[in-house]
C-alpha cells in the first residue's frame, strides 16, 4: 500500500479549480492527501479551499504565495516540504482527472521510476462553458470539444506494454508523479526558473541524470486539461538557455532548491 500526496498547483482560476477538486473527490482511489500550491491567488482562490475543506474526503491543505510573478518551482518546492507520504503524484489546477486517475498511477509506480502522464485537451469554448456552469461532469473520449482524444481512451493492457518503450520529452508537470525520496535527491525544483517554461524539462533531466528511468504513460492516468491563454512567457529564452545549460553539464542537483525550506520542518515532520 503506497500512501500518495497529490500537488496541486493553481493561481486566481477558482472556476477551473472547483472542477479539478471535485474531479479528485471522485476518484475510485483518493490520494490520502490533497496540498493546493497557490502561487499568488487572491480571496476568491482562498475562499472556495476554505469551503472544500469543511467537507473533503482526505485532509486538504492550502500552501500560499505572495504573487511575485509566475513561480511555479517555488511553491512546488514549499509542497514537496508539506507532504507526509512517500510517492508524490503533481498535476496542475486546470486539470479534470479521470477517476481512475490514482488508481492508474500507482498500478505503474516503481522504485526508480518517475511517471510522466498524458492529457486530453479541451477547446476554449469547452472550456468555457464547463466553467460558466460550474457544475461537474465526467468527461470522457466522447466529450465534446477535445482535442488529441486518443489519449482519453484508457486500455491498461496496451498503457502496459507502450509505458516501457515510448520516448517522448522530458516531461510537462501537469501530470507527473514521483517518489519524494528522489526529489530531495536532487533538491527538487529548481528556483532560478521564473516566468513560464523549462522548470519540469529541467527536473526531468536531472531525475534521469541520478540514474531514473522514465516511464511515459499512454491510455491510463487520464487527466483533461481546460483551455487556457498562454501568459507568463516573458522569460521564456533566459530560461530555456538556463536549461540547455544544465542538460550540457548532466547536472543533479540544483543549488536554489527544496533544501532551503527542509530546515524549517520538525524532526516529526520529515
Amino acid at each position: 500500500m503506497i500512501k500518495t500526496s497529490l500537488i496541486i498547483s493553481t493561481y486566481n482560476r477558482p472556476c477551473a479549480l472547483k472542477l479539478c477538486l471535485e474531479s479528485v473527490k471522485r476518484l475510485i482511489q483518493l490520494p490520502d492527501e490533497v496540498i493546493i500550491g497557490d502561487d499568488g491567488s487572491n480571496d476568491d482562490t482562498r475562499s472556495l479551499i476554505a469551503s472544500y475543506q469543511k467537507d473533503f474526503p482526505v485532509p486538504l491543505f492550502h500552501v500560499w504565495q505572495e504573487d511575485k510573478g509566475f513561480r511555479v518551482a517555488k511553491i512546488r518546492n514549499k509542497c514537496i516540504v508539506k507532504a507526509r507520504y512517500e510517492y508524490v503524484i503533481q498535476i496542475d489546477g486546470d486539470m479534470v482527472l479521470h477517476p481512475y486517475f490514482v488508481t492508474d498511477h500507482l498500478l505503474f509506480a516503481r522504485k526508480g521510476c518517475y511517471i510522466k502522464g498524458g492529457r486530453v485537451n479541451t477547446t476554449k469554448s469547452q472550456t468555457e462553458r464547463l466553467c460558466r456552469n460550474g457544475i461537474y461532469r465526467p468527461l470522457s473520449f466522447f466529450t465534446l470539444g477535445l482535442t488529441r482524444r486518443e489519449n482519453a481512451i484508457r486500455c491498461l493492457p496496451l498503457a502496459r506494454y507502450l509505458a516501457p518503450h515510448r520516448s517522448t520529452r522530458p516531461g510537462l508537470g501537469c501530470n507527473t508523479s514521483f517518489w519524494r525520496e528522489d526529489l530531495l535527491k536532487i533538491n527538487g525544483y529548481d528556483e532560478y526558473y521564473v516566468g513560464w517554461g523549462g522548470e519540469d524539462y529541467d527536473l526531468s533531466v536531472r531525475l534521469l541524470n541520478l540514474g531514473c528511468k522514465k516511464l511515459a504513460i499512454k491510455f491510463a492516468a487520464i487527466g483533461f486539461h481546460l483551455w487556457h491563454e498562454d501568459r507568463y512567457m516573458q522569460n521564456r529564452e533566459k530560461n530555456f538557455n538556463y536549461y540547455h545549460e544544465k542538460v550540457a553539464e548532466k547536472a543533479i542537483w540544483c543549488e536554489r532548491g527544496i533544501d532551503q525550506y527542509l530546515k524549517d520542518r520538525m524532526p516529526e515532520e520529515l
